[in-house]
């Protein structure tokens, strides 16, 4: 993460050569076959793990997730030192992340819980064979307290299960502090993305769905290409693709190609900016009046789009309450609805962004 991948003992198609420098490429080669067996994931569990890696390069200037860091910072308290020390010797600012930390998604909605049991299911060979490539990476273990790091990998290596248990007893931990309060808005981001790409895919294909994925990468001739620090080639070779939005991917792509499974691409997603916009309350306001207190606050958090039960969670509210709002404003053109598998997403029209944007301009009566 810079890369998950650059590991040749996981991945026998690519050969890769390290350059902390960045500017190489890699390359993803797709067949007929792989073309058309491209999807998507929204994935908490590679948001909890890549949000680890924001907090570990927050002194090289990402400020991006200020708000949601400062807001870390307040929480941090509730978790156990020795539990974020290892998250922190698993996940480092640069360089190789096991792949058994990100296993790729099972569906396009998975659960955190389903994603951990993927974890806690993980080869403990496996698991021992790639803690080991981690603690002697050259990227990732740049930085003071090498040894420390090491003398901890070691530790989980030596274990009957290669340390699975503990690990995911810190990440459970860490996700219920650091993503969880915030999820129902990164999803919300993560769907809206999907669904830009799904209609690029009606509108020019996959040409058109890849054009804009992130700067560092491009689509031609049956080939991705990604900037990274290392370089190489990977075929598909009929396993499909996974593309995983990924919020705490920024600034970053986020690459994964271990065989048996799909390999995956994370980027970050369209309207990354939006996410820890500040809502201003709406009590008291002449938008207020007019719709009531829980239609203006409702108006102005479905910026992105949401479910009802994301709504209702963001609202503190039960979801029968909140649908008979959510129809209220819908019926009244202030919101619009879609199908997103069995959730029906509730977002802003055009005409609900002018009026929150005219009030904002009123003075309070």
């Amino acid at each position: 993460m810079a890369s998950v991948c650059p590991d040749v003992t996981h991945t026998a198609t690519i050969r890769l050569r390290a350059n902390r420098k960045g500017g190489r490429v890699i390359h993803l080669h797709f067949t007929a076959t792989d073309l058309t067996r491209v999807r998507f994931a929204a994935s908490p569990l590679m948001e909890t793990v890549a949000s680890l890696r924001t907090l570990a390069a927050r002194r090289q200037g990402r400020h991006l997730h200020r708000p949601w860091m400062d807001r870390f910072a307040e929480r941090a308290g509730r978790l156990r030192e020795r539990d974020l020390d290892l998250l922190r010797a698993l996940v480092r600012p640069e360089g190789y992340i096991p792949d058994f930390l990100v296993p790729p998604p099972g569906r396009r909605s998975s659960t955190f819980a389903d994603a951990l049991a993927q974890i806690a299911d993980a080869d403990p060979e496996i698991v021992a064979q790639e803690l080991a490539h981690l603690a002697a990476h050259p990227v990732a273990q740049q930085g003071p307290g090498r040894e420390g790091r090491g003398a901890l990998l070691q530790a989980l290596v030596d274990r009957p299960d290669a340390g699975i248990g503990p690990v995911t007893e810190a990440l459970e931990a860490y996700h219920r502090v650091a993503i969880a309060p915030d999820w129902p808005r990164i999803n919300a981001l993560l769907n809206d993305d999907i669904a830009y790409r799904l209609d690029a895919l009606a509108d020019g294909g996959v040409d058109r769905m890849m054009s804009n994925l992130h700067p560092s990468v491009t689509f031609a001739d049956q080939t991705l290409r990604i900037v990274k620090y290392y370089e190489g080639h990977a075929d598909c070779g009929g396993r499909g693709l996974f593309l995983v939005p990924c919020a705490f991917a920024w600034p970053d792509v986020l690459v994964r190609t271990a065989q048996p499974d799909s390999p995956s691409v994370s980027y970050s997603p369209r309207g990354l900016g939006r996410l820890w916009e500040e809502h201003p309350e709406q009590t008291g306001s002449a938008l207020a009046g007019v719709l009531g207190q829980t239609r203006a606050a409702l108006l102005t958090q479905l910026d992105l789009p949401m479910s009802t039960s994301q709504a209702a969670t963001q609202m503190a509210l039960s979801a029968p309450t909140l649908s008979v709002h959510l129809q209220a404003l819908r019926a009244a053109g202030l919101l619009t609805s879609r199908r997103a598998g069995r959730q029906v997403l509730y977002s802003r029209t055009e005409l609900g962004d002018r009026l929150l944007s005219e009030a904002g301009r009123q003075p309070d009566a």
